[in-house]
Parts: structure tokens; C-alpha cells; sequence
């Protein structure tokens, strides 16, 4: 061959080589580039750290008050279909010599478009507890990223949160159901039956709603005295504690209703004709605070029916024939969006709160906006 022959050869070659040594260079890229990613993978595998709340936190940074917005948006979603909500679970841990007796329940939800769901798991009834200088229950709320489905916090919240969000139903069913203060006939009298940890969150949420009204209350273990001086000095409302409960709802224009649901606690003709009763004592099947004549004469709303005619006053009315789930007036969350009006006169209204799940994600986005994010 020729020299020009030679040089084109050389030329091949040197091109070759180039192009080998740039795919050897980007190889090297490459492999470099995919060590972090294997890495990452890694990591992202393990998830996100999560925070862990305790008692005394959650206990000095939310109040009932925070969550009664959130929770009536919860409400209003629910009866639009805008919320996933299963039936809870039930454990029953029965008593034996190495545990109980107990119970458990297992709620949750999420509500569309927020960017939280939870999960709450609640023990109740450990009444052997009292003797161990424990309380009767306990809880713990799991707040997962409704983006990612990683654990955002877990609270152990001990049914602080749970007692939050029951008391943001009650102070929402006084908002819509209550008669008004100032309406004919209305004494502004809020009456308590049952003055536990229930009562104290139900009578932050009456204050929220109508700072001024006065308190009554009566307790079938005695703790009314106690009731009426604590909340008369927090709440800065004037509370008396009543002998009997029939005197106490005859004086009452509402009346709260938060017994361990083993008896009924009133009667039809201790009532006024407008009355309101928010009870929210039965949340299992072998609960009852309220009689069927009363539930079935009154206008009855359900938190959600599903659940009150499994585990709330509605099942004991169905199950003696006095009612039907088509007697329902309508869900709590129908009212609070306008779908169905509230109090139209001065009819005997009774609202049933089970306790839902919507409300269980409603609190835990509270909790996590003021604590977490």
C-alpha cells in the first residue's frame, strides 16, 4: 500500500481508539453514578425516621378547641362519601389469671385530600388498672403520609387524642342541635351525667361554643362534686352539682351523657320538651345510656349509622322493634354541611357518637400540623 493508504489506517485506528476510550469514560460515569443510587435504595428502604410523641407533649400542646374545626370538615366529608372509614375492630380480652378483663377497638380513615390518614389503636374497661394506680385504658395513634405511605409519628396519646376528637363532636352536635341561648324557654343550662375525663373534654367544647352558659351535673360514683368545682375554676362558668340525675335533667336545655353505658342513666319524663342529649357512652354492642321511648320519640342523628346500629343507642332500639336505621333523622355530618337542617323549633333531638374514624384522622392531622410538620 501507499503512504496515503498507511495514514488512513492509522486514522481508523486512532478514531477507534477514541471511541473506545470515551465508552470506558462513560462506563466509568455510570458505574459511579449507580454506587450512590444503590445506596439510596437502601436508605429509602428503611423509610423516613419517625417521630414519637409522648404523653406529657401531647398533653400540654393540643386542646379540645384545636380540633373542632378539623373534625366538623371530617364530618361534612364523610356524609359527601369523601372519606374511607371501616368498621372498627373489636377485641374483647376476657378475664382470666394472667389477663383482663379489657377492651379494645381498632379505628382509622382517611379523608380525601388531606395528607395524613391514621390509625388508632384504644384499650378501655382495664378497670383492674385502678388498683395498680393505672388508668383504665390506653392508646397510641399512628399518622401516615398520605403521599408516601410512610409513617409521618406515632403518639401515645393514652385516649388523650381519642377524648379530643369525642369532645369535638359533642361541641359540634351543642353548635347545630342545641337550642339557641337566647331562644324562648331556653335557660342556657348544659347538663352532665357522668363527670369523667369524657364530662372535663365535653365541657371544654360546650365553652368553646357558648362561652357563657351554666353547668349542672350529676354522677352515679359521686364525682360531681369534684366535677362542678374543677370546671367552675377552668372554665370560669358557674357549675352546681345536683342531688339526683332527674333533678339534674329537669334543669337541663342539653344534656351530655358519658356513662359506661351498663344501665340507662335517664328517663323520658325527666326531660324538657327541647331537650338535646349528646350521648356518646355506648361503643360496643352490650352498651346502652339512653331508653328506646326516648330515642324512638325524638329526632334521632347518628354520627354514622353503620356504626350506631351496631355499637351505638340505635342498636337497642332496633333490636326491642321501636326503630328502624330508616328512623334515622340523618348523620351528623349531613347537618353540618346543610344538607339536612338542625334544630328547626323546640323538638326533642337526640345526636349518638360512637366515634368514627373520620374523627380519628381529623385529630391525628391536628396533632401532626402542631407538633410534627
Amino acid at each position: 500500500g501507499t503512504a496515503a493508504d498507511a495514514r488512513q489506517k492509522w486514522d481508523c485506528c486512532e478514531q477507534t481508539h477514541k471511541s473506545l476510550t470515551a465508552i470506558m469514560f462513560a462506563l466509568r460515569r455510570a458505574l459511579s453514578a449507580a454506587a450512590p443510587r444503590v445506596a439510596t435504595r437502601a436508605t429509602a428502604r428503611r423509610g423516613m425516621a419517625v417521630k414519637i410523641f409522648d404523653y406529657d407533649t401531647i398533653v400540654s400542646s393540643l386542646s379540645v378547641a384545636d380540633a373542632i374545626e378539623t373534625v366538623e370538615d371530617a364530618f361534612c366529608k364523610l356524609a359527601q362519601g369523601k372519606v374511607d372509614v371501616p368498621m372498627p375492630m373489636h377485641i374483647t380480652i376476657d378475664e382470666t389469671t394472667d389477663a383482663g378483663p379489657g377492651d379494645c377497638h381498632v379505628k382509622g380513615g382517611y379523608v380525601s385530600g388531606a395528607a395524613t390518614w391514621t390509625v388508632k389503636v384504644a384499650s378501655v374497661s382495664f378497670y383492674k388498672n385502678l388498683d395498680r394506680g393505672m388508668p383504665p385504658g390506653g392508646g397510641v395513634f399512628v399518622v401516615m403520609n398520605a403521599v408516601t405511605g410512610q409513617p409521618c409519628g406515632i403518639f401515645q396519646e393514652n385516649r388523650f387524642m381519642t377524648d379530643l376528637r369525642t369532645g369535638a363532636a359533642g361541641g359540634i352536635a351543642l353548635k347545630h342541635l342545641g337550642l339557641a341561648p337566647d331562644a324562648l324557654g331556653s335557660t342556657n343550662t348544659i347538663g352532665f351525667v357522668g363527670c369523667g375525663a369524657i364530662a372535663r373534654v365535653m365541657a371544654r367544647a360546650a365553652k368553646a361554643i357558648r362561652p357563657d352558659f351554666k353547668g349542672l351535673c350529676w354522677a352515679p360514683d359521686g364525682s360531681h362534686e369534684t366535677f362542678a368545682a374543677d370546671m367552675e375554676a377552668e372554665l370560669g362558668v358557674p357549675f352546681e352539682a345536683i342531688d339526683t340525675a332527674a333533678e339534674m335533667c329537669k334543669g337541663s336545655d342539653v344534656i351530655y351523657t358519658q356513662t359506661p353505658g351498663g344501665t340507662t342513666c335517664l328517663e323520658k319524663s325527666w326531660l324538657k320538651p327541647h331537650a338535646t342529649i349528646i350521648c356518646s357512652g355506648s361503643d360496643q354492642p352490650t352498651k346502652q345510656e339512653i331508653p328506646t321511648d326516648v330515642l324512638s320519640s325524638s329526632k334521632y342523628v347518628a354520627d354514622l349509622i353503620k356504626q350506631t346500629s351496631k355499637v351505638g343507642e340505635l342498636r337497642s332500639a332496633i333490636a326491642d322493634g321501636s326503630m328502624t336505621e330508616g328512623d334515622v333523622y340523618a348523620e351528623l355530618g349531613e347537618i353540618c354541611n346543610g344538607s339536612k337542617p338542625g334544630r328547626e323549633g323546640k323538638e326533642l333531638i337526640v345526636c349518638d357518637l360512637t366515634g368514627t374514624g373520620a374523627q380519628d384522622a381529623a385529630i391525628g392531622q391536628v396533632a401532626w400540623d402542631k407538633l410534627g410538620a
